[in-house]
């Protein structure tokens, strides 16, 4: 078991999960202190990487497209202190962070782990219930419902239409915007009947978000209920016609997948996730089942 403790938080690896435990620092997001513990499946991931710098360094997971709820929800606009894939590391642990880059790496090697997009999230998601107040509403989720209701910040046009309540089964998208610069952010759920986007001030629909602390956390229920919507890859593709599943040739197929697994160990290289000697192995060994 491979595990590195630090003040912004602890990662251990045991060979099949990849444990995230957020620090109590005072440092620590409070995104990543309300999320809790995460445990990221081998399966999940697309790499990881070590940077060094001169006072501390930093761990970085990279998941594969469609594995996470929140990442998919927030369209990778999480910033650093808040990214839950992301650990500080103090100079005098740089050995340690090394070693666990090295443990990941090979078990990605050995299993074989693709970088390419899942067909299902990997992760659960944020546990329900769960309810946020920020910007100008609160915005609650039970699994099965969101409830939104506003505050004395809040637009008159959006306070005389009450508070909203919206079946999970009418939400076709949600959306979460940081604020960026003098550009406010949002929480948003696309809902039949609702075709045109009001900016987010009016939008019965939506949660503004001015740029405070608490900002973040709107993230969590955006994440909540993307974990309940079909998953954006779910959708099999049409079939030619007078074709029917798994009707290709394995050797075409095989041939297909080894290609692919060419292009995705190129890519892990470029990123720095794989050595130039592993790289080379790794390509070695596909090249020879070609």
């Amino acid at each position: 078991m491979a595990e590195i403790i630090q003040k912004d938080g602890t990662w251990a690896f045991d060979g099949d999960a990849l444990r995230l435990t957020p620090g109590r620092d005072k440092n620590v997001a409070l995104l990543r202190k309300e999320l809790g513990e995460l445990v990221v499946p081998l399966g999940a991931l697309a790499g990881i990487s070590f940077e060094q710098g001169k006072r501390t360094g930093r761990l970085r997971l990279r998941l594969r497209d469609g594995a996470d709820p929140l990442l998919h929800a927030t369209g990778g606009r999480l910033t650093e202190p808040n990214d839950p894939y992301q650990l500080l590391v103090e100079s005098d642990r740089y050995g340690v962070a090394e070693y666990f880059t090295d443990e990941v790496r090979n078990a990605l090697l050995l299993d074989e782990v693709p970088a390419d997009p899942v067909g299902e999230y990997l992760l659960p998601g944020p546990a329900v219930p769960l309810a946020v107040s920020a910007g100008d509403g609160t915005a609650s989720f039970d699994g099965e419902r969101v409830r939104l209701e506003w505050n004395w910040k809040t637009e008159d046009a959006k306070v005389s239409a009450g508070p909203r309540t919206l079946a999970l089964a009418d939400i076709t998208a949600v959306e979460w915007l940081p604020s960026v610069g003098l550009d406010n952010g949002h929480l948003r759920f696309t809902v039949p009947g609702a075709p045109t986007k009001a900016p987010p001030k009016y939008d019965p629909n939506a949660v503004e978000l001015w740029g405070f602390k608490k900002d973040p956390l709107m993230a969590l229920v955006a994440a909540a209920v993307q974990a309940r919507l079909p998953h954006p890859a779910g959708r099999e593709p049409a079939l030619a016609p007078g074709s029917a599943a798994g009707s290709l040739p394995a050797a075409e197929d095989d041939h297909d997948a080894l290609l692919r697994r060419l292009r995705e160990l190129g890519a892990l290289h470029r990123d720095g996730v794989l050595t130039d000697d592993e790289f080379a192995l790794a390509k070695a060994a596909v090249l020879k089942r070609m």
